[in-house]
């Protein structure tokens, strides 16, 4: 009823919209949509991980692995951006429980390519590489910790 009114007296509905209430209108996806996308992402994270994995072996394998190694991470760390939003993950992603770890993770991320083409120390991108999976470790067992918290609160409620 109300774009009704807004039509007939003149007003269009993107002139009282901000460009981020337009913009977030735009961009909503359905429930079985964000399911499946992040499944297609968090499965092309893993199939890049594995492929580097597998890359290791040949003789710029070193390099190929931390490159499609950090591929994957981002892949998958972008996969949970489907399900909550990117918006809602950065915020969760930046709360005082998981500050550190997604800053270790990010520095980290940036640090793997930057060893491996920058500086050509493939022992340091390992090690990087060890980080960044421990990094994205400490920061999911944050999350499942905080979803096991508000589960258990709606529970109570």
């Amino acid at each position: 009823m109300d774009k009704l009114r807004r039509v007939l007296s003149g007003r269009e509905e993107n002139e009282e919209l901000g460009l981020t209430a337009q913009v977030l209108d735009s961009s909503t996806l359905s429930f079985s949509t964000r399911v499946k996308w992040f499944f297609i992402c968090f499965a092309s994270g893993v199939l890049c991980s594995i492929l580097g994995t597998a890359l290791l072996f040949l003789p710029k394998g070193l390099s190929l692995f931390a490159v499609f190694y950090t591929l994957g991470n981002v892949a998958a760390l972008a996969s949970t951006c489907f399900l909550m939003g990117p918006l809602k993950q950065l915020k969760r992603m930046f709360e005082p429980t998981r500050l550190i770890a997604t800053v270790v993770m990010l520095l980290c991320l940036v640090l793997t390519l930057c060893a491996v083409f920058w500086w050509h120390k493939k022992g340091l991108a390992i090690i990087f590489c060890i980080l960044q999976f421990l990094a994205m470790t400490c920061c999911s067992d944050s999350c499942l910790v905080l979803v096991r918290r508000e589960g258990i609160k709606r529970q109570v409620v």
